[in-house]
């Protein structure tokens, strides 16, 4: 009996040990665009910090710079290195098609974060975490026909001059936040979008811009800008101008970084769609997931809200970016 019970004893604590097994190490390769705005920034830090605080990984990180043959060289390398994941935000949709089957064929799953890849690349990563840009737009141009109607400056007959900054050609945001606007935009037959360009997702880029919008129009009413960056940048322009910005031209912005927060409580800036960069939890649960066998969902939200002088000022202190 008491031989019985210490094999039983032991069995029990056997198991107790195995349940409680460290997980098993693995290496993932991270590659991020650059550091053009503080949106990326934030966006960085909030994955390297989630991962290096799992002892479980290791994580080995690029940053392309701003420039689509690094980032590619550096996903080659994550390769070579025989990495178990590998996590990248796409700098443009196209061109990544034969990486990624480099991928694919050593058995290398990929994660996308934030951007993604054109559409008939997608079967060769796994899910993409982030916000639905489409939606985002959408949310612009709504939030702009509401204020436009509660401020009595849209009777639905007088034109509205509205100019775009638009972000990196070919990156999915520009796309699809240009998209969503305009599915608002030709829901209105006196909007009319006269200027659009790219400013790159820069603050120096969308004041330089604004600057060559504000010169040869006059009557701009609306700037839409696909970051806040951008908008901050357009901010400073309008200020140069001797214009009020906020008030003489409206301003919305995409992102919700803390500078737009600051900007909408001074009245210059009027309202910011949210696109949260913090995706760093959000990554290693995913990753952690795939590494326990689990099937991941082919697309991860974000919860993502909007920002205007009804609600930044009380948000502001607790913005962590």
């Amino acid at each position: 009996m008491k031989k019985a019970l210490f094999v039983l004893t032991s069995v029990m604590a056997l198991s107790a040990v195995t349940a409680f097994a460290a997980p098993k190490p693995w290496v993932v390769g991270f590659s991020q665009i650059g550091s053009e705005s503080e949106w990326r920034t934030a966006d960085t830090i909030s994955v390297q910090n989630a991962f290096n605080d799992d002892p479980s990984f290791t994580l080995i990180y690029s940053d392309a710079q701003q420039k689509q043959e690094n980032q590619i060289k550096a996903l080659r390398t994550f390769i070579a290195r025989k990495v178990n994941c590998i996590v990248f935000t796409a700098l443009v949709e196209t061109g990544y098609g034969p990486v990624l089957q480099e991928a694919a064929k050593a058995k290398i799953p990929v994660i996308m974060i934030d951007r993604d890849v054109q559409a008939s690349d997608r079967a060769l990563r796994l899910t993409i975490m982030g916000s639905d840009f489409v939606k985002e737009g959408e949310k612009a141009g709504t939030w702009l026909a509401d204020y436009l109607k509660k401020q009595g400056l849209d009777d639905g007959k007088k034109a509205i001059n509205i100019v775009e900054l638009q972000g990196t050609t070919g990156s999915a945001p520009a796309i699809d936040r240009k998209t969503g606007f305009a599915n608002i935009l030709k829901q209105h037959a006196n909007w009319q979008l006269t200027r659009s360009q790219t400013g790159n997702f820069t603050t120096s880029e969308g004041k330089a811009v604004m600057e060559a919008f504000l010169k040869a129009d006059k009557g701009i009413q609306v700037l839409y800008a696909h970051n806040d960056g951008m908008a901050l940048g357009a901010i400073q322009a309008i200020k140069e101008a001797g214009l009020k910005p906020g008030k003489d031209i409206i301003v919305v912005g995409v992102d919700a970084v803390k500078g737009a927060f600051e900007a909408i409580v001074a009245g210059e800036m009027n309202a910011t769609i949210e696109c949260s960069p913090l995706l760093g939890p959000q990554a290693v649960q995913a990753v952690t997931d795939l590494r326990d066998g689990k099937k991941l969902p082919a697309r991860i939200w974000t919860i993502e809200g909007i920002f205007d002088a009804t609600n930044a000022a009380a948000a502001l202190p607790s913005r962590q970016y």
